[in-house]
């Protein structure tokens, strides 16, 4: 397995790290987008809750604490409303705070078209994309309330604004949509408590994922990643430390003034 860089820098608790004395759970922190920012919040000084389906989170603690972090893995299945609660609570016993919530867990479907897509599949899309979060915020927002402060951090998509040009995506970007919904209707509730919520949106994000997406759905992976990649205002894919790092904004108190708001995080994607 290939370690970001960054893993080699020996973490010293400076005053100036973003997140430090802070404690974080990261859901779907076991590879992509979810691996970076764990490795990048306790870089910052956070004690991270690394949450996951597969066994591979155990690996991301142990690196994190190889350069001096604090982090511990959880295998939690986010469509399983009892293994949620029990995150949070394995987090608390290990941590006793929780100052940042980043649902980052995702399920991207099977891509059906709107006729072909089953019952099962929507139950599957929004267990995991849309309930998942509802019920980490549910079962975190007492936490802190209580604290009187806190950070909720929900990964959306850009697709529930554009498809990337792709069919098929309905049951997904809706999933995806619903979670921008929840963040601000959460914010509006909660940010009076002192809870920011705010969404962050990737684009096309060079991850296992979206690379594992293509290999099932066309036949020259790489000739779709360059055309894909054109299809950005930046013209390239976004790597999943660059969407670590504007995770980490929402995260700590650089955005103490931001609530309620969805950043996108899409090269341009969009306006494209």
């Amino acid at each position: 397995m290939n370690w970001p860089d960054q893993t080699n820098v020996k973490l010293t608790k400076e005053s100036h790290m973003r997140l430090a004395g802070k404690a974080a759970i990261i859901t779907g922190g076991t590879s992509g987008i979810g691996e970076a920012s764990a490795i990048l919040f306790a870089r910052e000084g956070a004690q991270v809750t690394i949450a996951g389906r597969t066994g591979q989170g155990v690996a991301v603690a142990a690196a994190i604490r190889e350069f001096g972090g604090e982090a511990n893995f959880v295998p939690t299945d986010v469509s399983v409303e009892g293994e949620v609660a029990a995150l949070i609570e394995s987090h608390m016993s290990s941590f006793g705070r929780l100052d940042v919530l980043f649902n980052n867990a995702a399920y991207d479907g099977t891509h059906s078209s709107l006729a072909k897509t089953s019952s099962a599949e929507i139950d599957r899309l929004f267990s995991t994309n849309f309930n998942g979060v509802f019920w980490a915020c549910q079962i975190a927002a007492p936490i802190m309330i209580e604290a009187g402060s806190g950070s909720i951090v929900n990964t959306t998509a850009a697709a529930a604004h554009e498809s990337y040009g792709l069919p098929n995506l309905a049951a997904y970007t809706a999933s995806k949509a619903a979670v921008i919904a929840l963040g601000r209707a959460l914010a509006a509730e909660l940010s009076p408590k002192g809870i920011r919520v705010n969404s962050i949106s990737p684009g096309l994000i060079d991850t296992p994922m979206l690379r594992q997406f293509l290999a099932h759905r066309v036949t020259d992976g790489e000739a779709m990643l360059e055309s894909l990649s054109k299809a950005q205002l930046l013209r390239r894919l976004g790597t999943a430390e660059e969407f670590a790092r504007a995770a980490l904004f929402l995260a700590s108190d650089d955005s103490s003034y931001v609530t309620g708001t969805e950043v996108l995080v899409d090269g341009g994607l969009v306006l494209n």
